[in-house]
């Protein structure tokens, strides 16, 4: 039986190193698939319409190779079909929070070798507005702050420049004013920052959600309520104990269904690390959308102060 499997490189990922490892990849891929196909992108889009290519087409798997743009655009390829292949990815990115999730080696050569014997995994997918996302929405002035951060200093700066950019927003530590409605509930009040994620990594902190499981169905929600300097200082040793939720100044959700929006203020979501629609916004949980390859053995845990 004649199996194929497209892998779809983003040149231009991991520092410019993600053409080193396409050969290897290709290679690996031949010891599980009959036939690989790779493309390459060249501009934003492409990996969408390759990956919808590889959905009409009857394909088994498809593989991504760069980062989590590149990720996210894949599994909007893939999400809009009632048929999916399989997904499957060589993290190549800055924070690369799936991977972490997952337990997805964050070292592209292991990740490849991994390949050799994965197993599939259910995965939920979440939806804004006429956008898939894989892991995380977050909108405040940090998240906006964050939007600011160039191809340029990702590349050169890495997770250091999100952290950089944040802080000066921190710094100002405005507060907005945010509606939301989810499942049994309304929250009508000011934060500074709300995060909806699928899985328990967010910003490379994989202690951000720790309930939250890859197939559950749900979005874990935080509305950080406070956010000055002593309030960070107390949400510090909570979030290395995977215990955010209980801080006074954090209000936590779990529900399938979510609306924000803001008053005063144009904001934007920022959407698995990259701008996305302004507000008002209406997201929803496709539950265990696509089957994702992942360890054999599955996650292994990790010190909090490993994961940078």
């Amino acid at each position: 039986m004649t199996t194929k499997v497209m892998l779809v490189v983003n040149p231009s990922s991991g520092k410019e190193k993600a053409e080193g490892y396409a050969d290897k990849a290709e290679k690996t891929l031949l010891k599980r698939f009959s036939e690989v196909v790779v493309k390459r992108t060249e501009k934003g889009g492409d990996a969408t319409d390759f990956a919808s290519l590889a959905a009409e087409q009857n394909f088994d798997a498809v593989i991504a190779m760069g980062g989590d743009g590149t990720l996210n655009e894949v599994i909007n390829g893939l999400s809009i079909h009632e048929k999916r292949p399989a997904f499957g990815f060589i993290p190549l990115g800055t924070v690369n929070d799936l991977a972490r999730s997952t337990g997805i080696p964050l070292k592209p050569k292991k990740a490849i070798k991994m390949l050799e014997t994965a197993i599939l995994k259910p995965m939920d997918v979440g939806k804004i507005e006429d956008h898939f996302f894989m892991n995380v929405l977050a909108v405040g002035m940090i998240a906006q702050a964050v939007d600011q951060v160039s191809v340029e200093q990702k590349t050169k700066f890495g997770s250091i420049a999100y952290f950089v950019e944040g802080l000066k927003a921190f710094n100002r530590h405005e507060l907005l004013q945010f509606k939301l409605d989810y499942d049994g509930g309304h929250f009508d009040g000011d934060a500074a920052l709300v995060v909806a994620g699928l899985t328990n990594s967010v910003g490379g902190m994989e202690n951000w959600a720790p309930d939250a499981k890859l197939d559950d169905g749900l979005l874990h929600v935080f509305v950080l309520t406070k956010l000055g300097l002593f309030d960070a200082a107390g949400m510090l040793p909570q979030l290395v104990k995977g215990s955010l939720q209980n801080n006074e100044g954090v209000e936590y959700y779990q529900t399938k269904h979510l609306t924000i929006d803001a008053s005063g203020k144009d904001l934007s979501v920022n959407v698995d690390g990259d701008p996305g629609p302004a507000l008002p916004v209406e997201i929803k949980v496709f539950p265990s959308h696509l089957n994702l390859f992942v360890p054999e053995g599955g996650k292994k845990k990790k010190s909090f102060f490993k994961t940078f």
